[in-house]
């Protein structure tokens, strides 16, 4: 099992990433968090491991559920670190992939986070295999996809989404993470653009619409904890209170605020209504890791793409000095690459023209 050991480092906890495979060869990434009982993660729409984790908010939130929990995330096919796939039944595919990943952590019960499309989904899973869920939790969820958008604003998101990705990011983030700054929009885009292609991410946005979860939630017998902010953009308020009721037993948490996005937003307390739906106690704020002025320099040229002599010659020291600095970024933040390095530096550094 790998719920083992803590690591000591800046950070509160260490991501291990792992690797499974499904019957049909499709590589699956997914990456282990703290200890404790296991809580898997159903992710929303599009996910990228290595992405989430650079960027500061959405790794605070991670390890805050991770706090008390062994917590496990993954790419599903066609996302993020996993193989690609041509599957068209996404949702029985994820089902195969909850399975895999639950079984390549050694876990045969556990608790079970959903957000966003990840609530239907988990939804699906408890309702199957209600012996496997200790405790459900679900964000910004829904029972019915035809709720969450008119047939027309559908067709047209999906339309956008495939003929014009790039500015459909930037459009989804909006209504995503509408109060979010300019640092946290300008990764976010780009994170849905890494996360999946153009027609991957159109496929998932269409599962999310035609997903329907009604006569599942009657069998769901985990205590469930529903969780919704009341002015959410993407998933009317309407859809958690169904969930909520449709539930025997389930408590339903309202908090403020329009955006989707679990990590954006005041997602403190959204963590906390999470980490209470599990048993665990609230957690107080922390202090984030932070970097030297000079690494910060130097995080700033690898943002802009520049190689180890391009930094080398802009700051006036040796090639080796500036790869030792890039060196001690990724060791202090807990990054495996460049790119990690980047997406956390414009997510903390938002340009002053907004």
């Amino acid at each position: 099992m790998l719920a083992g050991s803590k690591y000591l480092t800046m950070w509160l906890v260490e991501q291990r990433l792992g690797l499974a495979t499904l019957e049909d060869g499709t590589p699956v990434q997914f990456a282990v968090a703290g200890t404790g009982p296991v809580a898997i993660y159903v992710p929303g729409w599009v996910s990228h491991l290595e992405l989430g984790w650079a960027f500061p908010a959405e790794r605070e939130f991670y390890e805050g559920l991770a706090a008390g929990r062994t917590l496990v995330r993954y790419d599903r096919p066609g996302c993020g670190l996993s193989g690609p796939t041509d599957r068209s039944d996404l949702v029985e595919l994820e089902l195969e992939v909850l399975q895999l990943v639950a079984s390549a952590v050694g876990a045969d019960r556990f608790d079970l986070i959903g957000a966003s499309f990840g609530a239907p989904l988990a939804v699906r899973w408890a309702a199957r295999h209600p012996e496997s869920v200790s405790r459900l939790v679900l964000y910004g969820g829904w029972v019915d996809g035809d709720a969450v958008a008119a047939p027309a604003m559908r067709e047209h998101v999906l339309g956008l989404v495939d003929q014009h990705w790039g500015f459909a990011s930037d459009v989804l983030t909006e209504i995503f993470a509408p109060e979010a700054d300019a640092g946290f929009r300008a990764v976010f885009s780009r994170y849905q653009r890494e996360g999946a292609s153009a027609a991957m991410a159109r496929r998932l946005l269409a599962a999310c619409y035609d997903i329907n979860v009604a006569d599942d939630l009657s069998r769901i017998t985990a205590p469930t904890a529903v969780i919704h902010r009341k002015d959410d953009r993407a998933a009317p308020i309407a859809e958690g209170e169904r969930l909520a009721a449709g539930i025997d037993g389930a408590t339903l948490t309202v908090l403020p605020g329009r955006t989707h996005i679990p990590f954006a937003g005041d997602s403190h307390s959204v963590l906390n209504a999470m980490r209470r739906g599990l048993g665990l106690r609230p957690l107080d704020r922390k202090a984030l890791p932070t970097l030297t002025p000079r690494q910060l320099q130097v995080a700033a040229l690898v943002a802009q793409g520049w190689s180890n002599r391009q930094i080398a010659e802009e700051l006036v020291i040796t090639e080796r000095s500036a790869e030792s600095h890039v060196e001690r970024i990724r060791a202090r933040l807990d990054f495996r690459s460049r790119a990690q390095i980047a997406a956390w530096y414009v997510a903390s550094n938002p340009s002053p023209d907004g």
